[in-house]
């Protein structure tokens, strides 16, 4: 009985360590929590989506070995500031229960403000990923203090800060993909570049803005910068992705000056965009357009 108890013991403080085993820093993300008065500096911290956690839950016990669940309450009547306004509202509030067959389960919380876009999807992840914290999944991230990086016009990171040693996966860490995760890039293969791609794609800056530019070469080539594309082939890619979307910006100005400003500033306001030169994502351009071509054959009121 003695030597049972010590091999699932043995067993278990595996797996606990599996669990707590770091991202891959592919995987790991950074929000700006708060800046300097000017705007020229902006502390920012790391977080892993939701998806990194169902994947190593998968990798680990299959879809069939763990189960969530989550209770969903709100608050109503309560005031708060919003872009220097103050506005009724109300809060989501979200509890997931997280059931590892064998290893028990846990509870987390988290709540955002109702009159966010994504308020239950942001307050579901934020439940599901303290709840996965108690096995000691993601929980290392807590411990990642804040670090200060420069910020652009647009106070978003220049650049993001590196990941200390502690908080990379070990090498040769035995973490194997499931199917349930669906379908990894493959590796990048390395090769000949062309320099004259890379001055196009870095002149897409300024038409685009830096969060937009940021987001393509991140979505596309997984880098933060145009001279760091491994590829002549990913450097065609990212080029014509910045053409595609400054396309699209070219299409909104465009509509914008045959629809009047009154009608433009409107659909700025409801789709929480500060101006036409400072569109945060690609999603936010795309409904900006849809919302400007839905304007534009309407007569004004």
């Amino acid at each position: 009985m003695a030597i049972k108890e010590v091999k699932t013991n043995t067993e278990l403080d595996a797996l606990f360590t599996q669990l707590a085993e770091p991202f891959d820093p592919n995987q790991i993300k950074w929000r700006v929590t708060h800046t300097t008065q000017d705007g020229s500096r902006g502390a920012v911290v790391a977080y892993a989506d939701p998806r990194a956690y169902t994947d190593r839950l998968n990798q680990l016990f299959t879809p069939t070995g763990w189960t969530r669940t989550y209770e969903v309450s709100t608050v109503s009547a309560v005031t708060r500031m919003k872009k220097d306004k103050l506005i009724q509202t109300g809060k989501v509030l979200v509890t997931c229960t997280l059931t590892i067959t064998g290893l028990g389960c846990h509870a987390g919380s988290g709540e955002d403000w109702a009159d966010e876009s994504n308020a239950m999807t942001t307050a579901e992840a934020q439940a599901f990923k303290r709840a996965a914290s108690c096995y000691g999944l993601g929980r290392y991230l807590y411990n990642l203090a804040e670090m200060w990086v420069p910020l652009n016009e647009h106070r978003q990171p220049f650049e993001f800060p590196s990941l200390p040693q502690w908080a990379l996966p070990k090498a040769g860490a035995p973490v194997k993909n499931h199917p349930a995760s669906g379908p990894h890039p493959a590796a990048v293969q390395r090769g000949p570049i062309d320099q004259r791609i890379t001055g196009k794609i870095e002149g897409f800056r300024r038409i685009l803005g830096d969060p937009i530019y940021g987001e393509i070469l991140w979505r596309v080539a997984r880098t933060q910068k145009a001279n760091a594309i491994p590829n002549a082939q990913l450097q065609t890619n990212v080029a014509e992705a910045m053409e595609r979307a400054s396309r699209g910006i070219q299409k909104a100005q465009s509509l914008a000056k045959s629809i009047g400003d009154t009608r433009v500033v409107s659909v700025l306001d409801r789709l929480h965009i500060g101006s036409m030169t400072t569109i945060s994502n690609l999603e936010a351009l795309k409904h900006l357009v849809s919302e400007l071509e839905g304007l534009a054959g309407q007569p004004a009121a």
